[in-house]
C-alpha cells in the first residue's frame, strides 16, 4: 500500500513530448554501458543499476518531457547528465550511506570534484568516468559565466551529499528552513535550471545574480523538489531509511500524520509555483527595464522562464509515470457528475489544477488590513546565552538622542507632515543605545554610539518607506529614494556626493562617513551591498502591499533576513577580519548555516513583538505570525506557537554548529590560520550576544507595547487624526494626502 494518497497538484502548464525520445532510449542506454554504470557493483552484492532497472527509470523519457523542444543531439546530452546525477545518488547511497563511511564518503566527493577541470586525473569509477565524458562535451559550448554556475551548483550536489549523510548518522531530521535551503542545494534542481540555460538560452551574466533570477531558480528548485519529496516518500522513508525528505519533515516538527504532511507539503509546492508566475510576471519585467536590457537579453531571459516552466510541467508528467516513484491516484479521480473514459484525464487534472491554485491565491490575497488584533501573549523564548552590558550605555542614550535631533528624525517631511515620523519621547522609548550596548557590548563608546545610530537609521528608514510610499502605492518614487540613497555610500573617497535632502539621506550620509573611512575599498563594497539588500528589501515590501498579498512562506523567511537588516550586521562582522579570513569559507555549510539561524531567530523575535503594532494600527502584510495565519489556515495563537517552534529550532540548530560542527570544521582546515579560527570562533560569540542582546531589548522596548500604540496612534495630542484634523476650505485634499496610517 501507498504511505499517503497523493494530493491534487497544481500543474499550471501543459507538459509536452520531445519527438526524439527513442533515439535518446537507445543513446542513453548505450552511453551507461560504455561508462560502466550497469555492471557497477554493491558493496554487499548485487548491481547498483542494470538494463532493466535503467529502462524502467526512463530518464529519456523524463528529459524528453522537461526539455519538449530541444534537438536530437541535444536531449541525448540532457539525458547523459541526468543518467549520470541519478546513479550518483543511488551509487552514493550504496557505498557510503548505508554504512556510514564518513571519511570515505568525502574523500569520494574531493576526487570527484576533480573531474570539472580541463586536466582531469584517470577515472575509477563509473560516476567519474561520466562526468568527465559530460565536462568535455558540455563546457565548450557555454560562457565563463555559465561555467562558473554549474560547478557551483554541480559542486554543491555532490559536497551537500555529506549533510544528508551526517544527518542518517545522528538520525536527526533537519528543521524546515533547515530543510529547504540544504534541499536546494544537494537536491539538483538548481543543476537543473543551469541545464535549461544549455538547453533555451544562457542567461546574460550581468542579472544571473539579480533577486528576480534567483528567485526564479529558487522557486523553480523548491518546487521540483518538493514534488519530489510527495512521490518518493515511500522508496526514501520507508524503504531505503533516508530522512532529506519534506513530507517527513513536516510530520515531525508539526506532529501530524503523514498524510496531513503530505496536503502542507503539497501546498508548499504549490505556493512556491505561484511565487514562481508572480516573480516573472512582476519583478522580471521591471529588471529588464532598469539594467536597460537588450532585444536579445530579453529573449534569453523570456526563454529561460519558459523552460523551467517545461522542465516543471514535465518533471510532473514523469514522475506520474516512472516505477522509480509511488505514483498511483496521482491523476485525479474521475470528475462528479462528469465525463470519464478516454482523454478526460487532462480534463480532471485541470480541474485539480484550478481548484488548487484558487486555494493557494486566496490564501495569499484575501488579507483585510488594519483588523483589530488585540496584543499578542508571547511564547516562552529559548535563549541559551546570557546578556553582557557594556559600560557605555548612559552615553550611548544621551548621544543617540542628540544624534537623532540633528539628523531631523523628529521633524515633518513630506509624506508625513503632520507631527513628522518619530518624536522625541518615542524615540527615548525605543532605546535604540540599550540593544547597541549588548549586541556590541566590547566595544569603545564610539563604536557603541556607532552601533546605536545604525540601528535607528535603519528603524527609521523601515519606518518611512511605507508611510511615505506604502499608502500612496507609489513604487516609483520608492525606487528613485533607493537609487539616490546608495549615491552616498561611496567606494572611493574622491568619489562625488548628493547633498542630503531628508533625514534618511541625512542619517546614512553621516554614517557611511563614520562607518567606511578606516575600511578598504572591498569592505566597503561587502557592507554597502548589505544595505542595498535592505534597501531592496522595503521595496519588495511595498510591491506585496500594492497587491494586497501575503508573501509566500519562504520567499518571506529569507527576505525577512534583509528586511531586519541582517545581512548589513553580518557584513560588519566579516569586515573586522578580512585580512585573516579567506572570505570563501563562509560558503560552507556550517558557516552559512550558523548565521541564517541566528538572523531567523532575531527576525522572528520582532515579529512576535510587532504583530499587533504591525498588523492592527500598520495595515502591514508583512509578519511570520501572520504568513504562518494565512498558509496554515490556522488562528494567531496557533501561528505564534508554529514560529515559536520554528526559534527554538533554529536556536537548537545554531548551538549544535557553533559547539560541535564549528570546532570540528576549523580542525579539519589546517589551510586556515590561528588568527582566522579566533576570528570565526569569535564571530560565532558575537552571534550569541546578538541573539540574546535583540531579545532583551525587544523584552524592554516601548515601541511594541499596547499602551505605546495606542498613545501614537490613537491620541490626538500626539498625532492628528480624522476628527483632529483642520476643518474648511482647502482641507479635504490635504485629507486625500495623509498616510492611511493618520487618515484612517
Amino acid at each position: 500500500m501507498q504511505a499517503f494518497t497523493l494530493p491534487d497538484f497544481y500543474v499550471p502548464y501543459p507538459a509536452r513530448l520531445n519527438t526524439h525520445v527513442e533515439r535518446s532510449r537507445a543513446h542513453s542506454m548505450a552511453w551507461a554501458k560504455e561508462m560502466g554504470m550497469l555492471d557497477a557493483p554493491k558493496p554487499g552484492g548485487g548491481l547498483v543499476w542494470d538494463e532493466t532497472a535503467l529502462a524502467r527509470m526512463d530518464y529519456a523519457l523524463m528529459c524528453g518531457y522537461t526539455h519538449p523542444d530541444c534537438d536530437g543531439p541535444t536531449l541525448d546530452l540532457i539525458t547523459d547528465w541526468y543518467v549520470w546525477v541519478f546513479f550518483f545518488d543511488d551509487h552514493f547511497l550504496e557505498e557510503f550511506k548505508h554504512s556510514r563511511d564518513l571519511e570515505g564518503a568525502q574523500a569520494y566527493l574531493d576526487r570527484l570534484e576533480l573531474f570539472m577541470s580541463d586536466s582531469p586525473p584517470e577515472a575509477n569509477n563509473p560516476a567519474e568516468a561520466g562526468l568527465k565524458d559530460l565536462w568535455e562535451r558540455t563546457v565548450p559550448a557555454m560562457s565563463e559565466g555559465w561555467r562558473r554556475r554549474f560547478i557551483t551548483s554541480t559542486r554543491n550536489l555532490m559536497a551537500e551529499s555529506m549533510w544528508e549523510l551526517e544527518n542518517i548518522d545522528r538520525g536527526r531530521i533537519a528543521n524546515p528552513i533547515e530543510y529547504v535551503q540544504m534541499r536546494r542545494r544537494v537536491g539538483g534542481a538548481p543543476w537543473s535550471a543551469n541545464l535549461v540555460e544549455y538547453v533555451s538560452a544562457e542567461l546574460p551574466d550581468a542579472l544571473a545574480g539579480e533577486r528576480p533570477i534567483t528567485v526564479l531558480s529558487d522557486t523553480f528548485s523548491d518546487a521540483v523538489h518538493l514534488r519530489n519529496d510527495l512521490f518518493s516518500y515511500q522508496r526514501e522513508v520507508e524503504e531505503e531509511g533516508e530522512n532529506s525528505n519534506a513530507v517527513l519533515v513536516f510530520e515531525r516538527f508539526f506532529g501530524v500524520p503523514t498524510q496531513e504532511a503530505a496536503e502542507l507539503v503539497n501546498d508548499l509546492l504549490t505556493s512556491r509555483l505561484q511565487q514562481f508566475e508572480n516573480t516573472a510576471l512582476t519583478e522580471v519585467p521591471g529588471l529588464l527595464a532598469g539594467h536597460g536590457a537588450p532585444p536579445h537579453e530579453q529573449a534569453a531571459v523570456a526563454a529561460y522562464v519558459k523552460g523551467l516552466q517545461d522542465w516543471q510541467s514535465g518533471g510532473h508528467e514523469w514522475h506520474v509515470r516512472s516505477s522509480r516513484y509511488m505514483n498511483e491516484g496521482a491523476v485525479p479521480e474521475g470528475l462528479p457528475l462528469g465525463p470519464s473514459g478516454l482523454g478526460t484525464g487532462s480534463l480532471r487534472q485541470l480541474v485539480a489544477t484550478g481548484k488548487q491554485g484558487l486555494r493557494g491565491w486566496a490564501k495569499q490575497h484575501s488579507h483585510v488590513p488594519f483588523q483589530p488584533v488585540g496584543h499578542l501573549p508571547l511564547p516562552g523564548f529559548h535563549m541559551p546565552y546570557p546578556v553582557r552590558m557594556s559600560p557605555h550605555l548612559e552615553t550611548a542614550r544621551r548621544h543617540g538622542v542628540g544624534w537623532a535631533r540633528e539628523m531631523g528624525f523628529f521633524d515633518s517631511v513630506p509624506g508625513v507632515e503632520i507631527g513628522g515620523l518619530w518624536d522625541e519621547r518615542r524615540f527615548r522609548g525605543f532605546d535604540f543605545a540599550h540593544c547597541a550596548a549588548m549586541i556590541n557590548a566590547g566595544g569603545n563608546s564610539e563604536q557603541v554610539d556607532l552601533s546605536a545610530d545604525w540601528l535607528a537609521w535603519g528603524t527609521y528608514g523601515d519606518d518611512f518607506y511605507p508611510a511615505v510610499f506604502g499608502a500612496s502605492r507609489d513604487l516609483l518614487a520608492a525606487r528613485l529614494c533607493t537609487e539616490r540613497l546608495i549615491q552616498f555610500m561611496p567606494l572611493d573617497d574622491d568619489q562625488p556626493v548628493l547633498l542630503p535632502g531628508n533625514p534618511l539621506e541625512r542619517g546614512l550620509h553621516d554614517l557611511w562617513r563614520r562607518t567606511a573611512e578606516p575600511m578598504t575599498r572591498q569592505g566597503r563594497q561587502l557592507f554597502r551591498v548589505g544595505v542595498e539588500k535592505m534597501l531592496a528589501a522595503w521595496e519588495w515590501e511595498l510591491a506585496n502591499q500594492a497587491q494586497n498579498r501575503i508573501p509566500d512562506p519562504i520567499d518571506y523567511v529569507e527576505m525577512r533576513r534583509s528586511t531586519f537588516g541582517s545581512e548589513m550586521t553580518s557584513a560588519l562582522a566579516r569586515m573586522s577580519s578580512m585580512d585573516v579570513v579567506p572570505q570563501q569559507i563562509y560558503q560552507h555549510r556550517v558557516l552559512r548555516e550558523l548565521e541564517t539561524a541566528a538572523l531567523d531567530y532575531a527576525a522572528f523575535t520582532n515579529d512576535l513583538f510587532s504583530y499587533q503594532k504591525e498588523i492592527e494600527y500598520e495595515g502591514e502584510a508583512h509578519n511570520l505570525v501572520l504568513v504562518v495565519e494565512k498558509f496554515l489556515d490556522v488562528d494567531r495563537l496557533t501561528a505564534r506557537d508554529v514560529v515559536a517552534d520554528l526559534m527554538t529550532a533554529r536556536m537548537r540548530q545554531f548551538e549544535h554548529l557553533a559547539d560541535h560542527e564549528l570546532p570540528a570544521l576549523l580542525a579539519a582546515r589546517p589551510d586556515l590560520t590561528p588568527e582566522a579560527q579566533t576570528a570565526l570562533t569569535r564571530q560565532a560569540d558575537d552571534l550569541k550576544e546578538w541573539m540574546s542582546g535583540i531579545l532583551e531589548w525587544h523584552l524592554r522596548c516601548a515601541r511594541y507595547t499596547e499602551a505605546e500604540l495606542k498613545r501614537v496612534h490613537e491620541n490626538p495630542d500626539r498625532r492628528a487624526t480624522p476628527d483632529h484634523l483642520p476643518t474648511g476650505l482647502g482641507t479635504s485634499a490635504l485629507r486625500a494626502h495623509l498616510p492611511a496610517s493618520v487618515s484612517r
